[in-house]
């Protein structure tokens, strides 16, 4: 369900992509570090988006250093500072539930697996922060539920997944929470009816639940954008209120620029596969 919270690379000086890229592999050094080189598996570009949010909200004092791996056996800028150890930790428990859910649903072999990569290192992660994995486990739980009863109505497992995301992107109870609260939200709810959209055929091929199969839509591109456009429109009527200076020009370029890219990225790669 994620991968649309990304960047315009092409729209990006060389200096703001090493900036965007240094953020992404200081959370995968932070998974390899606080979970697992295994656990790496479930990196997703959309939580660099949530460190860099912090960081520039906050301002944080931070580390960079240069590092290579497999994947990228050049030497890369490496960032660290307390949001992207944050944000490895959420998408380490983002995946877990996640491959649990599809376990316990679907009986995949791999899921489970996956699951157990994840969550070895979960129940730290949430003493350190149990608001936010409760919401992870309660609204993905829920979304479970909505899918088994075949839900017609778009806007509940949408809330709900919103509902996720606004926890996640809630770093502590401040000033800012409750901003940061309705962004969170309203961004939910932009990713799950994205992805709706985008799996609308191959859902409808293999069977499987989708809210607007189950509310008797056909395939209505139009329709479905003006509800994405409305909910990223409230997303960033939020972001607007937050006082940042530091990489809002990367920041703005995801939200204005980016998620578009990467929704018609991936509207294409399905329809090809159709």
């Amino acid at each position: 369900m994620f991968g649309y919270v990304t960047a315009s690379l092409s729209e990006m000086t060389k200096e703001r992509q090493a900036r965007y890229g240094g953020v992404y592999c200081g959370i995968c050094h932070a998974i390899r570090e606080q979970a697992s080189q295994t656990a790496r598996l479930g990196l997703s570009y959309d939580m660099a988006f949530l460190a860099i949010l912090l960081m520039s909200l906050y301002e944080p004092e931070e580390e960079s250093g240069v590092n290579r791996c497999l994947v990228h056996p050049k030497r890369r800028v490496k960032i660290d500072c307390e949001y992207v150890r944050y944000a490895a930790d959420m998408n380490v428990a983002l995946a877990y539930y996640n491959c649990l859910d599809d376990w316990q649903d679907d009986g995949k072999k791999h899921a489970k697996l996956l699951a157990g990569v994840f969550g070895k290192t979960c129940p730290e992660i949430e003493k350190k922060y149990p608001r936010q994995c409760a919401a992870i486990r309660d609204c993905i739980a829920a979304l479970s539920e909505l899918e088994k009863a075949n839900c017609p109505n778009p806007d509940e497992p949408a809330n709900c997944f919103g509902r996720l995301m606004a926890e996640i992107l809630v770093y502590r109870e401040d000033l800012w929470a409750q901003t940061l609260r309705q962004m969170g939200f309203h961004l939910g709810r932009f990713i799950y009816l994205a992805d709706a959209a985008v799996d609308y055929r191959r859902d409808k091929r293999k069977g499987k639940y989708n809210p607007y199969i189950a509310m008797g839509s056909d395939e209505d591109w139009k329709r479905w954008e003006e509800y994405l456009v409305l909910a990223l429109g409230r997303c960033t009527r939020e972001y607007e209120k937050l006082p940042l200076v530091q990489d809002k020009d990367i920041l703005d370029n995801i939200l204005y620029s980016g998620v578009w890219s990467s929704l018609n990225g991936m509207r294409k790669k399905a329809e090809d596969e159709a």
